[in-house]
């Protein structure tokens, strides 16, 4: 008797395994830009603990971790051949586990957003739209170089920023909230063309036109860098007329930092592309918390 025909298929998740299809490390950027949009309320933190931390969860473990399980399932064959060692296509998960995870994540989703008010749960909708969008057939906007890392970035950076600044003033953020969280929503597109390079194989494959795909890595780069720093070119600006000088300086420090690391990037993006988005990314995450300080000095 073969050791195949004794060893049963995998029946249910392995608990590690399904951590890992929600990937933690993805959590950072809905929570940071959260905790950006609740600073930027002007409203006092102290006493509001409860809300914004319930909101750093959904945002970060409920939500996101929520899309990235619907994103795994989608792109189950595409991970068979760029990382078949993820969760699913390695079995880790059997069978249809991976679609019955993204879905009860659904529901959760939408319950903790109920907790958080009109505003948080409207909020909550979008996000869930979004994510089965950029995943799931026909729509699958992932397939696009444009419209997905458009719209991850207005899901990962401006849509969790509204909300953190909404839920805590329990109406629309003022104009100036708005204007820097899309500013810094649009500038995430570059960040989400870098993480594309990763699945540069797969994609071609399976026919996802990313910009590395479409362009060539050194075009995509180019441009990736390019949205991320006219995004926060704006910002300074704004800053500067709306007497923020501080705070602008200290966001062109920031942008010059990432300039540096860019240039690096530029030698061999393909390979220095995962590098970039653990080292310059980190100064572009810190110029929005110095930016929501700003928003809340002006409130």
């Amino acid at each position: 008797m073969s050791v195949a025909s004794i060893i049963e298929p995998r029946r249910y998740p392995q608990p590690k395994a399904m951590l890992v299809l929600i990937k933690p490390i993805t959590w950072f950027p809905p929570i940071w830009a959260y905790l950006c949009g609740a600073v930027s309320s002007g409203i006092p933190l102290s006493g509001n603990w409860p809300i914004v931390i319930l909101g750093m969860v959904l945002a970060g473990p409920i939500v996101c971790g929520m899309s990235q399980a619907a994103n795994d399932w989608c792109d189950r064959h595409v991970d068979a051949i760029n990382e078949p060692d993820r969760p699913i296509p390695s079995g880790r998960i059997p069978g249809r586990w991976g679609l019955w995870i993204a879905l009860m994540m659904t529901v959760l989703s939408l319950a903790v957003g109920w907790l958080l008010g009109p505003w948080g749960f409207g909020a909550t909708v979008v996000g869930v739209i979004a994510a089965w969008a950029y995943s799931a057939e026909p729509v699958r906007l992932k397939r696009s170089g444009w419209w997905g890392p458009g719209l991850v970035g207005l899901s990962y950076e401006g849509l969790p920023w509204f909300t953190g600044a909404a839920v805590l003033l329990g109406a629309a953020p003022r104009f100036e909230v708005v204007v820097i969280a899309l500013l810094y929503a649009l500038g995430a597109h570059g960040i989400m063309t870098l993480n594309d390079f990763k699945a540069l194989e797969g994609d071609r494959q399976h026919g996802v036109r990313s910009l590395p795909v479409v362009l060539g890595p050194e075009v995509a780069a180019k441009i990736a860098c390019t949205v991320m720093g006219m995004a926060q070119a704006v910002v300074i600006a704004l800053l500067f007329i709306w007497g923020m000088k501080f705070h602008a300086v200290a966001v062109i420090a920031l942008l010059v930092a990432q300039v540096v690391a860019m240039d690096r990037l530029f030698q061999n993006p393909k390979k220095y592309a995962p590098w970039y988005n653990g080292t310059g990314v980190v100064f572009y995450v810190t110029g929005m918390m110095i930016s929501a300080f700003a928003l809340r000095g002006l409130a």
